[in-house]
């Protein structure tokens, strides 16, 4: 099977990093064209800055990193310093990045790529809010039908919120970017809550990463360790859940996940329940399937494939 090509759209986030991280660690199974950020975790400055950051620790500096929208399309920015720190990428003390930054706009390098590439052979993997994305469908319209596929981490149904009472992060941040994304007809496979919820760093998994004994698998090690403080306190679990690398991994090993297609729609206009995914997974409503709603994961396997790949880099 030839790799998947892929366009990794992020707010690099501790989670985000390792999942960029498998990615370029898994040349075999996905092509990575490029990495665009996007304002989310922290402001659009840290994003590209913390996208080159892991390029650079993963040895990587050839693939090429834009800056892209820096605002919600309509709201205003919302951020997770309380999470990922003051840098998006506390814990570990990496160096600042010198490779440069493509002087191309994100959403423009998105629009070029699905159009100059074969049409059905780019994926869109989202790891933060949808701001870049659904940008880019609004300004060329064109460039839907030519999406392979959108994996993407965000929203939840039986995990509810973690932002607000009712809505993930993600989503949360740009609804109305995320509402343009699943009403685009494109085939789309999403990482909920309820599956990252799963994928717990548990003390045994972070000393695998930190007994890889590489510059990556101390920093991924350190990172999981900044960023669990928050998830152990507030949920009460043994460790935090790895939610981007979920995207990556079932790019690699699908079969380590299970879900269902059902429709799932994004919540714009109440402020209680503002950015809710609404996923219809008992079938009770006549409104068609848009996406493999994913629900369950093998943890195990999950962190096997992760640690086995970071010590590739």
């Amino acid at each position: 099977m030839p790799a998947t090509r892929i366009i990794i759209d992020t707010d690099p986030g501790q989670d985000d990093a390792v999942a960029i991280l498998l990615a370029l660690a898994s040349p075999e199974e996905i092509e990575v064209l490029g990495i665009t950020a996007v304002a989310g975790n922290v402001p659009l400055p840290l994003t590209q800055r913390n996208a080159r950051i892991i390029c650079e620790l993963a040895g990587r500096r050839d693939v090429p990193v834009l800056a892209g929208c820096e605002a919600p399309m309509s709201r205003p920015l919302v951020t997770a310093e309380h999470v990922h720190g003051r840098t998006g990428l506390d814990g570990p003390d990496l160096p600042e990045p010198t490779m440069p930054l493509d002087d191309r706009h994100a959403v423009d390098f998105i629009i070029d790529t699905l159009r100059h590439e074969d049409a059905g052979t780019v994926t869109l993997c989202p790891l933060g809010p949808l701001t870049n994305i659904a940008t880019a469908f609004e300004r060329a319209p064109d460039i839907v039908d030519r999406v392979a596929r959108i994996v993407l981490m965000g929203g939840a149904y039986f995990e509810v919120g973690n932002i607000t009472p009712a809505a993930e992060f993600n989503i949360y941040v740009d609804p109305q970017a995320a509402d343009i994304v699943f009403r685009s007809g494109i085939d789309i496979v999403v990482m909920p809550l309820d599956v990252t919820h799963k994928a717990l760093v548990t003390q045994a998994r972070n000393d695998a990463f930190r007994a890889i004994g590489t510059p990556v698998g101390v920093a991924v090690a350190q990172m999981t360790e900044f960023f669990e403080r928050y998830d152990k306190e507030k949920y009460g679990s043994e460790g935090a859940p790895l939610h981007d690398p979920c995207v990556t991994a079932w790019l690699i090993r699908p079969d380590l996940f299970t879900g269902r297609r059902v429709n799932v729609t994004v919540e714009t206009e109440s402020e209680l329940t503002m950015g809710m995914t609404v996923a219809d997974w008992w079938g009770v409503t006549d409104r068609a399937p848009n996406a493999l709603f994913i629900g369950d994961i093998d943890a195990d396997g999950f962190f096997a494939l992760l640690t086995e790949r970071l010590a590739r880099l």
